[in-house]
């Protein structure tokens, strides 16, 4: 056994580190004052940064849990290091040759320093492979969804050869031992002896935050393997699924740059939206989006303010609308603002990008909608809303939604949003929230109950404009619609974009609309139909319908000039509620005091507003 390591080269290694390098890589550090960086502690969960970095004096301290120490001490206790194999990671990272006491050079030291030297081998290994003969089924695969040889050596993509030792054998060569490659999940113990995990399918190295690779994920290519779609690294030392994030190491600083990260299903996923622009987007590696995950990117986001994003990219199918929901009571352990995307027609990133260009991938993002409303939607989505017994039960199935939401300005604005969403009065909208949020009962029943969740059993409703209620909201807003979609480019800008900024009552005719809002360019040439495509489904069909159905005017100048009318009834719609609500508010507070003074300026701007409108 070699001796110690020599206490000058110990020394000359943690100087030569900038230790706010090291903890960078796993906490986004943000600027505490003079000489100071702040994060969230990676020793425990926290959701206001305590952990402050002094790169100047080499140390770190949290304040929660009372964690501190060096560049070493932080190795060992992040990465259950011994000491020896800490001073030898970061030796290696400058490229700095170390000296034992017995004179020897750098020993192969055990442990998990070799289980990530046998996992980066069989990378370097599969990578090779990938350029063999044998190899251009995988190499049809990838180029099949996009993907050409610089995609795949980008993300260190790779082939698994058939046959029952092929890795096994060229890694033995290198001086692994069987214990060794059975510890790091690369080969399978059976009754002849180990042989290769992975066998024939195209592989993905699976990669820490600091870009050392844990494990693999690998997709079966060949029609006699019998083996699953899609195969991962078995629990070990260093790959734990349900932490573990794939392309988190190429995301990891956009991520913590811009407070952003998309949460795709997929490798290939991953993949297209990285090359279509999108270089937040990471995935879960063969489990479900959980806490721990959460716990990982909030470490790497630093969300210590809601000034976050995390966007989740669902299938609009009935598993797709579990996964939401699993993710929704998840969401709520993260700082950041939650969304939800769903591609046109149901197309994940990687087939969208197939389809539609780098542009269409990009423009999903673009278009999300908060996870919240999204959430809600699937609940009310299998109600009848133009009966009051259907928006009864749509109310008390969407109620707990909002009851769970703990922010004092997010609640009450989504109280609102499911008001407007069920054409409901806003104060019933409120009982039926606080009672949900005390866990009463309603009594009696509805006519229409809620689908029971967790079942796949519960088809996504079509809308269309025959299915739409009969009321005056939603004949405002659906011929507004239709005369945005149809004439936009010719109504005067500032209008149409005040227009489509104001909230829909009816949830189908709202998600048109935000697609419409979001339409970058109205004076090009097809910019309705690609507004239609970004449409979440299922009412995708519905904007399809408004922008292709008869508009009632003779004339383009009529029909512009009732398109321009519809957009300031939308307008004056939101003035006369918002003035019902300040008249209803200037009833319970003194005429002389401060709020009263506020109440009636308030007042008087809406007034000015209105007829400003009227009289255009």
């Amino acid at each position: 056994m070699p001796g110690r390591i020599l206490q000058a080269d110990v020394d000359e290694v943690k100087s030569r580190t900038n230790i706010a390098d090291i903890i960078g890589e796993r906490v986004a550090l943000k600027s505490a004052g003079v000489g100071a960086l702040k994060g969230l502690c990676p020793f425990h969960d926290e959701r206001s940064p305590s952990f402050n970095v002094r790169p100047q004096a080499g140390f770190y301290h949290c304040f929660g849990c009372g964690e501190s120490g060096d560049v070493y001490s932080f190795l060992r206790n992040l990465d259950h290091l011994s000491f020896t194999e800490a001073v030898e990671r970061l030796a290696a990272r400058i490229g700095y040759t170390l000296h034992y006491e017995d004179g020897a050079a750098a020993p192969e030291t055990s442990g998990r320093t070799r289980l990530y030297a046998a996992n980066a081998a069989a990378a370097e290994y599969f990578r090779g492979q990938l350029a063999s003969g044998e190899a251009d089924i995988a190499r049809r695969f990838l180029g099949e969804r996009g993907f050409d040889a610089g995609a795949a050596a980008h993300f260190g993509v790779g082939y698994a050869p058939k046959g029952w030792s092929n890795m096994l054998d060229a890694l033995t060569k290198q001086g692994f031992s069987a214990d060794e490659l059975t510890s790091a999940g690369l080969v399978s113990q059976g009754q002849r002896g180990v042989y290769d995990r992975f066998r024939g399918r195209v592989v993905w190295p699976i990669r820490d935050v600091t870009g050392q690779v844990l494990g693999f994920g690998a997709r079966r290519l060949f029609e006699d393997d019998n083996g699953p779609k899609y195969l991962n690294t078995p629990e070990t030392t260093l790959y734990k699924k349900a932490q573990v994030l794939y392309g988190l190491d190429l995301a990891k600083r956009e991520i913590a740059r811009g407070h952003r990260v998309v949460v795709v299903e997929g490798y290939t996923d991953v993949m297209a939206c990285h090359l279509a622009g999108v270089t937040t987007a990471i995935a879960t590696c063969g489990t479900a989006f959980g806490a721990d995950h959460i716990t990982v990117l909030r470490r790497v986001m630093g969300d210590d303010s809601a000034g976050g994003e995390v966007v989740f990219t669902f299938d609009p199918d009935a598993a797709g609308q579990k996964a939401a929901l699993r993710a929704f009571a998840d969401a709520k352990r993260f700082n950041a603002q939650t969304y939800v995307a769903v591609g046109p027609e149901g197309l994940d990133p990687c087939d969208l990008r197939l389809a539609r260009g780098d542009g269409a991938v990009r423009a999903l993002i673009d278009t999300k909608a908060p996870m919240v409303e999204f959430v809600l939607d699937q609940r009310i989505q299998g109600f009848d809303l133009a009966t009051v017994e259907g928006r009864v039960g749509a109310l008390r199935a969407a109620a707990p939604v909002v009851a769970e939401l703990r922010d004092p300005l997010l609640q009450p604005e989504y109280v609102r949003v499911l008001a407007r969403r069920l054409g409901m009065d806003t104060e019933d909208v409120r009982r039926e929230v606080e009672r949900a949020a005390r866990g009463e009962r309603p009594s009696g029943r509805t006519a229409d109950p809620a689908p029971p969740q967790g079942t796949d059993a519960a088809p996504a409703v079509r809308v269309t404009l025959a299915s739409l209620p009969r009321t005056a909201d939603v004949a405002l807003e659906r011929d507004s619609l239709m005369g945005v979609l149809q004439f936009g480019h010719r109504i005067e800008p500032g209008l149409r974009a005040r227009a489509m900024s104001l909230p829909f009552v009816h949830p189908a005719l709202e998600a048109v609309r935000v697609s419409v809002a979001a339409a970058p360019d109205f004076d090009r040439l097809g910019w309705a139909a690609e507004a239609v495509g970004t449409v979440r489904e299922p009412f995708r069909s519905l904007a399809a319908e408004l922008l292709t159905s008869d508009f009632p005017a003779q004339t383009d100048d009529v029909a512009v000039a009732s398109a321009s009318a519809l957009c300031r009834r939308l307008i004056l719609r939101t003035l006369d509620r918002d003035k019902a609500e300040l008249l209803g508010a200037i009833q319970r507070v003194p005429a002389d005091s401060e709020e009263g003074r506020g109440i009636r300026l308030r007042l008087r701007e809406l007034d000015l507003q209105r007829q400003t409108i009227a009289d255009a």
